[in-house]
């Protein structure tokens, strides 16, 4: 990986009553960690030093969230394996299997257990976001089926699931100024995946991806999906999101921070009923020297 390079693995899962949910970003040059940011201003800097596993759980009783930043003792990695601390990623058997040990923030409790994902079909191609190529986006498995056992908090379910990767050979604010990403399943068992880049130098990267309910990817079926702006988030963030005819249905906030929201969605696309995730960054938010000092009160950083 490049020095100020980054490569992110992201899972998504909800489960099958729709009650409970799941985010999972494991990263090697934390995109979005203070400590990267201020390594960076004093010459290159090492993406595997700045690992960490973002965890998120939903629930009717609230949330747990936890992503500490380690440095490179605390990574171990492999062509099947990626261990980050006490948590570990594995493929074993055409399964992906988490198995998680990760401490809340800011008020500190255990996140244990064993997430295991089945995907039906793992896509190979990957499509760059920036005019240079510099930064690509790989939507892995678009459909996939998960089962989540925790011990702590206790917990169990299964439900379906999405996972993708991202990858840049220099920091992500270098080329772009935020982005609006969304994918949904839609009622006939297909799934469309829309990432609207805003790049630096004022060109707009979009991307439209529609997916088979085997997670193969077909043709796109005619014109592009109009985009609509959406309310703006608790903390400001601009936000807008792609559906066929007037805004889609927020139907629920999960994450609202001064740089990026994540919500889930209901609309129609291509003519059918959906249920969508959607997520807006702003980088330029993220630059700011207040959001900075605000980030290692969420992100605490251990060296190893």
């Amino acid at each position: 990986m490049a020095p100020g390079g980054y490569l992110w693995w992201y899972v998504d899962a909800l489960s099958e009553d729709g009650r409970h949910g799941l985010t999972l970003i494991a990263f090697i040059g934390s995109v979005f960690s203070p400590y990267y940011v201020r390594a960076r201003r004093h010459g290159p800097a090492e993406p595997e030093n700045h690992v960490a596993v973002n965890l998120v759980l939903y629930g009717p009783q609230g949330r747990h969230w936890a992503m500490t930043e380690r440095g490179r003792g605390a990574l171990e990695r492999s062509a099947s394996q990626l261990r980050i601390g006490r948590s570990c990623l594995s493929w074993e058997g055409g399964e992906l299997l988490l198995r998680f040990d990760e401490l809340t923030a800011p008020w500190p409790s255990r996140l244990r257990g064993t997430l295991c994902l089945r995907p039906q079909l793992l896509a190979s191609q990957s499509h760059a976001l920036d005019a240079a190529g510099r930064h690509r986006w790989w939507p892995i498995a678009v459909h996939a089926q998960v089962t989540l056992d925790c011990s702590q908090p206790r917990l169990r379910w299964q439900g379906s699931a999405y996972m993708d990767s991202n990858q840049g050979d220099e920091p992500v604010e270098d080329a772009l100024a935020g982005w609006h990403w969304q994918r949904c399943s839609l009622a006939d068992g297909r799934s469309l995946v829309c990432y609207d880049a805003q790049r630096l130098d004022g060109s707009q990267g979009a991307l439209a991806r529609l997916f088979d309910p085997a997670g193969q990817p077909v043709p796109w079926p005619g014109e592009a999906v109009p985009t609509h702006p959406l309310p703006a988030s608790g903390w400001r963030v601009p936000r807008v999101a792609r559906a066929d005819a007037g805004a889609p249905l927020q139907c629920r906030t999960l994450e609202d921070t001064p740089f990026y929201a994540r919500s889930h969605l209901q609309g129609q696309w291509l003519g059918q009923p959906g249920f969508g995730m959607h997520e807006s960054l702003s980088l330029a938010r993220f630059r700011q020297p207040w959001v900075q000092a605000m980030l290692p009160f969420r992100m605490p950083r251990r060296g190893a």
